[in-house]
């Protein structure tokens, strides 16, 4: 029974991590931002929202973001 169980918890944390994709946004200023997940865009306010790499949520207008693309 322990075997299994510990099988199954394996399965569920390698499907949680493979679920989450990191992504690189390039801003005009030349930074590189890598996120965890994929940033999403406020339409009505024009900022993208992401987590970086120690999950801390951050935002940034949208007009600075020149290329978002998946690592």
């Amino acid at each position: 029974m322990q075997k299994y169980l510990s099988l199954a918890v394996f399965a569920v944390v390698t499907v949680l991590t493979g679920c989450s994709s990191d992504y690189v946004m390039q801003t005009k200023t030349g930074e590189m931002i890598v996120t965890k997940g994929k940033p999403e865009t406020d339409k009505s306010t024009g900022l993208v929202s992401y987590k970086d790499a120690g999950g801390f949520k951050h935002e940034i207008n949208r007009d600075q973001i020149t290329n978002i693309i998946e690592k």
